[in-house]
């Protein structure tokens, strides 16, 4: 007599990942993610690998925990999974403070962002 089992939030054919941590701007994170969208989940971790924005290690690491759950967790076949959704927010916002001369201050604000990817297996065509 415990609590409801939460229903799923994607299809039965797609696998989750989020990381809500990832420490910077939401749209440098989007500009990573824009990459990504849309192709082949092996196609998107050379991407990524080789990418010069600092951005594409953690995007990286979401990636590679959406394939490891598509395959470990819902049993899809990792070589027909496609990036379906790579969404990007805003998470927290650290304020900080730099003192200045004669005695002021300036805010400085460290932002957090979160990113979800989700991976769909799609059947070929033939």
């Amino acid at each position: 007599m415990g609590k409801q089992a939460a229903p799923r939030r994607v299809a039965d054919n797609e696998a989750l990942a989020v990381n809500t941590q990832i420490r910077g701007s939401a749209q440098k994170l989007n500009l990573v993610a824009g990459l990504i969208r849309g192709r082949r989940a092996g196609e998107a971790m050379s991407i990524l690998q080789f990418s010069t924005k600092a951005m594409a290690v953690e995007a990286r690491k979401v990636l590679a925990s959406a394939i490891a759950n598509a395959e470990n967790n819902h049993n899809l076949d990792v070589d027909a999974l496609v990036v379906a959704e790579a969404s990007v927010g805003k998470s927290i916002t650290m304020k900080r403070f730099a003192t200045r001369g004669r005695g002021k201050s300036t805010r400085i604000l460290k932002p957090f962002s979160r990113l979800r990817i989700v991976v769909r297996e799609v059947q070929e065509e033939a």
